[in-house]
């Protein structure tokens, strides 16, 4: 049997597959990444279950991430957006996420990539944290708290620091297996045995 990060090990089906086939997986792709900032904002005060449980959905009415659509959305497709029960309905949340889009735009358009802009947090390359236990993972570090006031300076809303820590934990910015969890290895270059 396969020993998981305590958080992944109860949590069903679908967190399991998460766990073991993306949560910590270096993302460089523009769009991926932006739908990662968009459903950590919208888990915000939420379970990540809940947002996962709503991913497909998601996707579907938000034009699958695309940041050119989603930076045009008018008042007719943000009461559209409020009348769905399949995402959350938050008229904060929802208005951020368009107003994500345009500075995401703005970053790509400066830096050539989100990609870039965002990895520089980091120096580049996954930091590989030892945590032996859940309770050793911090909610927030150093990195977050300058990601999250950089990204507030360039109009970024829902993008606190414990927000941006799940966001880097997601995409591999930190690999935050626990020591233990068979992805830690993996997923920090070393092979087994």
């Amino acid at each position: 049997m396969k020993r998981r990060c305590d958080w992944a090990a109860d949590g069903g089906t679908l967190y399991r597959k998460y766990h073991d086939g993306e949560w910590g997986v270096p993302v460089h792709h523009d769009r991926k990444l932006f739908e990662f900032l968009i459903l950590e904002g919208a888990q915000a005060g939420l379970s990540w279950s809940t947002i996962l449980n709503k991913r497909v959905h998601y996707r579907k009415v938000y034009d699958n991430f695309d940041a050119h659509k989603i930076a045009r959305y008018n008042a007719t497709k943000i009461r559209r957006l409020l009348n769905d029960p399949g995402i959350v309905r938050n008229r904060l949340k929802i208005r951020a996420s368009i107003l994500n889009a345009q500075a995401f735009l703005r970053v790509q358009q400066e830096f050539g990539s989100f990609d870039r802009y965002l990895w520089q947090f980091v120096g580049g390359r996954p930091k590989q944290n030892r945590r032996r236990r859940l309770k050793d993972i911090p909610a927030q570090t150093k990195e977050s708290n300058i990601m999250s006031k950089e990204l507030k300076k360039r109009g970024f809303k829902f993008v606190g620091s414990t927000i941006c820590y799940a966001f880097m934990q997601a995409v591999g910015m930190v690999n935050d297996h626990t020591v233990d969890c068979f992805r830690y290895r993996k997923l920090a270059g070393r092979r087994r045995g």
